[in-house]
């Protein structure tokens, strides 16, 4: 089911487009309440509001229909009602491993990973419909068809939409380091957020961590070593992340990649 109220937000920076802009849709950011809550929530994420252009808007029209899934919300159009559950064999149409990735950006992971293994089915979770419109894009390129996008909140995804002890790996890559100390608060990785990871991911289920930040690597490892049921079990590079343009910009100035892995007791 596609989102029809987003499919006219923002351009890429990264990958401009051509033709005309259409209107552009605000998306909720930091101190908006969602329908049923009393007071602001502190979200990973800030809104934007640019334009889908030329090719990422033809990659939408066409193909969001088929790979873009939009949960029943509450207010936002990044929100999720409580009650909505994912169903992944419903919608790949299969029961296989289950592989979800917070934060696909462009897809360039997500859509590498869904061309190497025909046999897993592929979640990505993203709030910017940019990035989104750019793995359609990708999609329609490489002709993967084992690949959803959810256009969601992922802390509310893991929270209550994804189904329970239902995903094998989750991959966060480069996830906004909030790198101000005043800003730490709003940074993805928190020991709620790896309570909510434990309820969704199969016994020895695994965690991949990528950034390229020093100070969030310590504290991916600080907050992942203090939880009970997580167990660091690889440091080095996984083989399966291609090198992306983000990644790629990070090493132009000098920063290190650190790679981090768990897996689930």
């Amino acid at each position: 089911m596609v989102n029809n109220d987003a499919a006219s937000v923002s351009v890429s920076p990264d990958e401009p487009g051509d033709g005309d802009a259409v209107a552009p849709v605000e998306e909720m950011g930091e101190g908006q309440v969602e329908a049923g809550e009393h007071r602001p929530k502190i979200v990973s994420f800030v809104s934007r509001s640019t334009r889908l252009k030329g090719r990422q808007q033809r990659a939408w029209d066409e193909l969001a229909p088929l790979f873009v899934i939009a949960p029943p919300r509450l207010m936002s159009r990044t929100s999720i009602a409580p009650e909505a559950v994912f169903d992944p064999g419903e919608v790949f149409g299969r029961s296989g491993r289950l592989v979800v990735e917070i934060g696909s950006g462009q897809g360039e992971c997500v859509v590498h990973a869904a061309q190497q293994a025909s046999d897993t089915d592929f979640l990505a979770l993203e709030v910017y419909v940019p990035g989104i419109a750019s793995t359609l894009y990708r999609i329609r390129r490489t002709g993967v068809s084992n690949v959803r996008v959810i256009h969601a909140d992922a802390a509310q995804a893991v929270d209550t939409y994804l189904p329970a002890a239902g995903v094998d790996e989750v991959w966060i890559f480069f996830p906004d380091p909030w790198h101000k100390s005043r800003h730490h608060k709003r940074r993805l990785i928190q020991p709620a957020f790896l309570d909510r990871l434990t309820r969704v991911l199969r016994p020895g289920g695994v965690v991949r961590l990528a950034t390229d930040w020093q100070d969030y690597a310590d504290h991916m490892r600080e907050t992942f070593d203090a939880h009970p049921q997580f167990t660091l079990v690889s440091t080095d590079r996984f083989e399966g992340r291609p090198l992306t343009s983000f990644e790629r910009k990070g090493l132009e100035k000098d920063r290190v990649v650190t790679d981090l892995a768990y897996t689930v007791r």
